[in-house]
């Protein structure tokens, strides 16, 4: 039997025991759940001066160790750093004037005890007390000795970032075990890769955009559905000029005297316009798609059935030529000469090969005539709520047949010919608007005419150059043309 006395004793050594056992079975910093996993609906985060510390206050609950980057950092240190990220799971702060009250408040926040400065240089803080500085020398050797923290588990994010990726959002993105996207302009539609990633994603992972440029959350959402949904452009994506370029062949199928896109067969047109969207991708960052430029209502010198002085072809002659052009990955541009037909009329003839999501439309007006004007004595013209009227009936097709943006080309040599050019809309969501200038000659009188349509453009259009032949003399280069300034987004053969 035991005594009263080394019962008590037993208790006690019992309770001690257990309390040794809790405290060593206390996790350490780097053994608790650093990792948050935002919500799978799509969100938009404001990224007011530092990109990655918005995204490490999505992705990290806490983390004891923190890599922050200062101004004097070499290539050779951000490669270091970008590894040490990507093994140890911390986040990496990149630390400037601008950025150092936001990235010490998310220290604090993450209760970081650590902090590794890489690069010579002040942080700017102005309050170290939660955490102890190792500057740092030799990233390679001295980041050796950071704590890291366990791998993420679970679903990760997609997560969105507009132009250029600074990198220390790259490594806090590595860190956290996300699939970054950075995209030309702030839309998930922007890119093939862009819209690769959601639809892998799907619905099973959270989707983040950084900085409000996206748009508010809801707007930010049905693009991303739309990426999801809607089919892609050739050069990939759903948005036309963005991070890329177009290059085409203008002209009407079996006509050589209407440009070069008629001077041989289908299949030699589509070799021929690659050709020369190979040339100017050695000239262009961007992605260079090739494109057909093909008129399909052709204005004529005498006035014809109806006095219309125009000639419409059948869409069915078209078709194979827009069809075989979508298998190729060339973009299509119909191109209207509706003498005095108006632009609307003819542009509903082409309704079923607008349906396509590689088709676009181009209004001329050199070719829309007055009642009493003729061709080749006058020069055509439209005015704005001509051009509205058929941009609005295009943006509603988009819609209904639920297509990607569509190209709208505006050609113009002369500032009369856009009657009214402020009141034309190129707001519409769901077209690009590009006014294309046609001047012909020697460089200089190119030029001049390039300079006079640039005045006063209306919002949110994109210039499109056309190079001639013939008429050019001599005709720019590749390399030419794309130091044109604004650079053209769409530059045509004829």
């Amino acid at each position: 039997m035991v005594s009263r006395g080394r019962a008590v004793a037993l208790v006690a050594a019992l309770i001690v025991i257990a309390l040794l056992t809790a405290a060593s079975t206390v996790p350490r910093m780097s053994d608790v759940a650093v990792f948050a996993t935002p919500a799978i609906e799509p969100q938009v985060v404001d990224a007011p001066s530092s990109p990655a510390v918005s995204l490490s206050s999505k992705l990290f609950r806490s983390s004891s160790d923190a890599v922050v980057v200062t101004d004097s950092a070499t290539r050779e240190d951000w490669k270091t750093v970008a590894e040490t990220a990507a093994t140890r799971h911390v986040p990496v702060f990149a630390v400037r004037p601008a950025t150092s009250a936001d990235v010490e408040a998310e220290l604090h926040r993450l209760g970081t005890r650590s902090v590794w400065v890489v690069g010579a240089g002040e942080t700017g803080f102005h309050s170290t007390s939660q955490f102890s500085t190792t500057q740092v020398s030799t990233p390679s050797a001295d980041l050796a000795g950071l704590r890291g923290n366990p791998a993420p588990d679970g679903p990760r994010p997609v997560v969105f970032a507009a132009g250029p990726l600074d990198p220390d959002l790259a490594a806090t993105a590595a860190a956290g075990g996300t699939r970054l996207v950075g995209v030309a302009v702030p839309d998930p539609r922007a890119s093939g890769e862009s819209v690769r990633a959601l639809r892998e994603a799907r619905g099973t992972v959270p989707v983040i955009a950084l900085g409000r440029a996206f748009g508010d959350t809801p707007t930010f959402a049905r693009n991303v559905e739309q990426a999801v949904t809607l089919p892609e452009i050739p050069g990939g994506g759903q948005l036309v000029a963005s991070g890329r370029r177009m290059v085409a062949l203008y002209g009407s199928p079996g006509s050589p005297s209407l440009g070069p896109l008629g001077r041989q067969g289908l299949d030699a047109t589509i070799a021929r316009v690659k050709g020369i969207a190979a040339q100017y991708q050695r000239v262009s960052r961007e992605l260079v798609v090739p494109a057909f430029e093909i008129i399909v209502t052709v204005a004529s010198a005498s006035p014809g059935d109806g006095g219309a002085y125009t000639s419409m072809i059948d869409p069915a002659q078209i078709r194979p030529w827009v069809e075989a052009a979508g298998r190729a990955g060339v973009y299509v541009t119909l191109d209207l000469q509706p003498g005095r037909m108006n632009f609307l009329t003819q542009a509903k003839r082409y309704a079923d090969l607008l349906a396509m999501p590689h088709v676009g439309l181009a209004l001329d007006p050199e070719w829309r005539l007055k009642p009493e004007q003729v061709h080749l004595t006058q020069i055509g013209s439209v005015g704005a709520a001509e051009v509205n009227a058929t941009s609005d009936w295009l943006a509603g097709l988009t819609r209904e047949h639920r297509l990607p943006q569509k190209l709208f080309v505006l050609h113009e040599f002369d500032t009369d010919m856009l009657a009214n050019r402020q009141q034309i809309v190129t707001t519409r969501p769901e077209l690009q608007t590009v006014i294309h200038a046609d001047g012909h000659g020697i460089p200089s009188v190119k030029m001049d005419t390039w300079r006079r349509i640039l005045v006063d453009l209306p919002p949110n259009v994109v210039m499109g150059w056309k190079n001639f032949y013939t008429e050019d003399t001599p005709m720019l280069t590749p390399s030419q043309t794309m130091n044109v300034e604004p650079r053209p987004f769409f530059v045509s053969f004829q």
